[in-house]
């Protein structure tokens, strides 16, 4: 693959990562005149750094249980170190 073609490859992954791989290659093909096979693609988009990932979710927290958190927090963040010694005494038992 030519280094042209690794440049619009990487813009192309870099703009639109939700995108499959044949999605990619068709995209490739139409707007540059690019043939280029999937498997030599998933092999360079690889290369490049690009891995794919599954999203981590996060929970839901209401603003009003954040509130609650942040007060617990500031109520407790004196004894910070009477509550670990506390929490390892409990799960030693």
């Amino acid at each position: 693959m030519t280094e042209w073609g690794q440049r619009m490859l990487k813009r192309t992954v870099h703009r639109s990562r939700q995108l499959s791989a044949e999605s990619i290659a068709k995209d490739l093909q139409t707007s540059c005149g690019l043939q280029i096979s999937i498997t030599t693609m998933r092999r360079e988009v690889h290369g490049m750094g690009f891995h794919g990932r599954a999203a981590a979710s996060k929970p839901y927290i209401s603003k009003y249980n954040a509130k609650l958190q942040m007060q617990w927090c500031k109520a407790h963040h004196h004894s910070r170190a009477e509550f670990c010694t506390c929490l390892t005494k409990l799960c030693q038992v």
